[in-house]
């Protein structure tokens, strides 16, 4: 990966998710008023991408991660394969996330990704996390950022992304630790799980997103615009298995 590269991959994938913003009009399959499908896994065809959700391939990276819908433990799940790659996938929202504001999924790993490590960007992999992107702010946006999001714009042709909550399975990080990602401080990097104790083993998350993103980043948030899964593992040359069950928000915090 080169340096331009390097600099860019952060904002890049929060650019791409925020080029193609949606609204989601209505709850999804099995869903009550106060719940919203971001994706019912359990509901869809074996072998494919889930309907809905878009692939996200980043520049300069030539090996992406594999994802699919299979049959995994008596459910339809969403399988990624990552071998030293990476990409995502992504479902676009328009929610307020002052009234969705709880997020629930479930996910499994093989196992962790041994030379990973969330400080550096080298060691910037992980065999499973869930994105909540947010909606950009031009009037808090430093300098710096705006001259990061023109290169994104002039070479990409991506609109400008905002903040990112990145749940993570840590490698590394002690359990609720909270890091800035290290290629960009747009997104926060939250270890819900970590370390490979519970390796193999369904670990269900719920997690009051509007709270973790006043805690992240000191403000109450703007509109959510999206969700994304993303396993990766190019900076380690790693290789790794996630699983993840279906994704939910609900309306209000109930654990």
């Amino acid at each position: 990966m080169n340096i331009l590269s390097r600099l860019l991959k952060g904002i890049v994938f929060l650019a791409v998710a925020a080029a193609f913003l949606g609204f989601f009009s209505a709850p999804g399959p099995g869903a009550s008023s106060h719940t919203l499908a971001v994706s019912a896994f359990s509901r869809e065809d074996s072998g494919k991408i889930p309907s809905g959700w878009k692939v996200l391939d980043f520049p300069k990276i030539s090996r992406h991660t594999d994802y699919r819908v299979a049959e995994v433990d008596g459910s339809f799940v969403l399988v990624a394969t990552s071998e030293s790659s990476a990409s995502a996938i992504y479902r676009d929202l328009d929610l307020d996330a002052a009234e969705y504001n709880t997020l629930s999924w479930r996910w499994k790993v093989d196992d962790v990704i041994k030379k990973g490590d969330a400080r550096v960007k080298s060691g910037d992999d992980y065999a499973a996390r869930v994105y909540v992107t947010f909606a950009y702010e031009p009037e808090k946006a430093s300098f710096l950022e705006k001259v990061k999001y023109g290169l994104a714009r002039a070479i990409y042709k991506l609109p400008t992304p905002g903040n990112a909550v990145n749940y993570i399975w840590a490698n590394r990080l002690t359990k609720g630790t909270a890091i800035k990602n290290p290629y960009t401080e747009k997104a926060m990097m939250l270890a819900v799980e970590s370390g490979p104790e519970f390796k193999g083993v369904w670990k269900t998350e719920v997690r009051n997103v509007y709270d973790d993103y006043v805690k992240l980043f000191g403000e109450k948030p703007p509109r959510i615009t999206g969700v994304a899964v993303m396993t990766d593992t190019d900076n380690t040359g790693s290789s790794a298995t996630a699983y993840y069950g279906d994704i939910f928000f609900r309306k209000s915090f109930q654990p």
